[in-house]
């Protein structure tokens, strides 16, 4: 095994190349320290009702961990923030690559700090199915939102889950509110599988748009349309103005194709530009107003309730298929069982069943 003690530091990277008179040793000492010792579960709770941001962030990466002790570890945080949770609005935001997702968020979260709201957003970065590496960027592309003192941007790689969300996702909402921030948002990798559970943990689905990219009521899955409770056509500016207008005209007609939504809503369109705030205003008053009706009509804690219900449902299932594929003899029998499907000599289906009832006698 390759001795690491002798690894040069990340201030130091390429022989020959010194780090900056600026960098105070006793500093980074001191950094190293405090990273070297892992706080307590106590000590994180009190951190994150407390607003600390180190303690949530911290708290956040052992949810997101595959580590059996940091799950423990992540377990008993998330019961002791439940009863400080529910008190916020969740916001889904999804569009297609390019639509720009990150320009919208950080207009639309620097127009809600102002008001004084508290903003975290929850951005899944896609990971590579080859490196499984993530990039990581939305922070560098929210610059102005990330040193806004009522924000907290967290990128999470979307790994392997669905979509990029589930249990971590659903579980950094926990930690997010309880540390006191009212709006929390959600922006999807924008591929098209991750829509349906991040539906599936918000309150307010927001469907991002940009005109001129081709036909519009061909350009988006009919699903997702279905799911969205407004549509939002982003870049309204210079030239595109009388596109993205146009664009919302064809969207509205098409939102009339749909059956009711239960919470009685009728979804809304309208256009707005990231760059000069025109129209940003007017989706934070559109929130509100389905805000007000599904408080009125009891479907806001009827969802919350079902939401709940299906995340219990989907953890289980998780559980169980990492289970599954943990155990080391059905981890044997599906290296003979795919031999044998690939030369053909065993269908699919029957070398399923002789694995499940392997792994069901035990």
């Amino acid at each position: 095994m390759e001795n690491n003690t002798n690894k040069p530091s990340a201030l130091n990277e390429k022989s020959g190349i010194k780090a900056p008179e600026s960098v105070s040793s006793t500093v980074v000492k001191n950094i190293r320290q405090r990273r070297a010792v892992q706080p307590s579960a106590d000590d994180l709770i009190k951190g994150i009702l407390n607003s600390n941001i180190t303690s949530l962030s911290r708290a956040i990466t052992l949810v997101e961990s595959t580590n059996n002790e940091h799950l423990a570890k992540a377990n008993s945080i998330i019961t002791a923030c439940l009863p400080h949770a529910n008190k916020s609005i969740r916001i889904g935001i999804t569009g297609v690559p390019g639509v720009g997702k990150s320009t919208f968020i950080e207009a639309f979260g620097k127009h809600l700090t102002s008001l004084g709201k508290k903003v975290a957003v929850l951005a899944v970065d896609p990971s590579s199915t080859i490196s499984h590496g993530s990039i990581l960027g939305d922070k560098t592309r929210m610059e102005e939102l990330v040193k806004d003192s009522s924000a907290f941007i967290r990128p999470s790689a979307s790994g392997d889950t669905l979509g990029g969300v589930a249990r971590k996702t659903r579980e950094t909402i926990t930690l997010c509110e309880a540390a006191g921030f009212d709006t929390i948002i959600i922006e999807t990798v924008g591929v098209g599988q991750s829509e349906t559970a991040v539906h599936s943990m918000v309150d307010f689905f927001l469907l991002l748009k940009i005109a001129g990219a081709g036909d519009e009521l061909q350009g988006i899955k009919r699903g997702i349309m279905e799911m969205a409770d407004a549509i939002v056509i982003n870049k309204a500016d210079g030239d595109n103005i009388k596109k993205a207008k146009l664009a919302k005209t064809e969207f509205n007609r098409a939102l009339h194709l749909f059956p009711a939504k239960k919470s009685g809503w009728i979804p809304t369109t309208s256009t707005c530009s990231a760059i000069t705030q025109e129209g940003i205003p007017e989706v934070w008053d559109t929130i509100n107003e389905f805000l007000e009706l599904t408080t009125t009509n009891n479907y806001f804690n009827v969802k919350r309730t079902q939401q709940n219900e299906y995340w219990m449902l989907e953890t289980i299932n998780a559980a169980l298929k990492l289970h599954f594929y943990g155990n080391p003899e059905v981890e044997s029998l599906l290296t003979e069982t795919k031999k044998a499907v690939q030369e053909d000599t065993l269908s699919p289906f029957a070398a399923a069943q002789i694995v499940l009832e392997k792994y069901f006698k035990k």
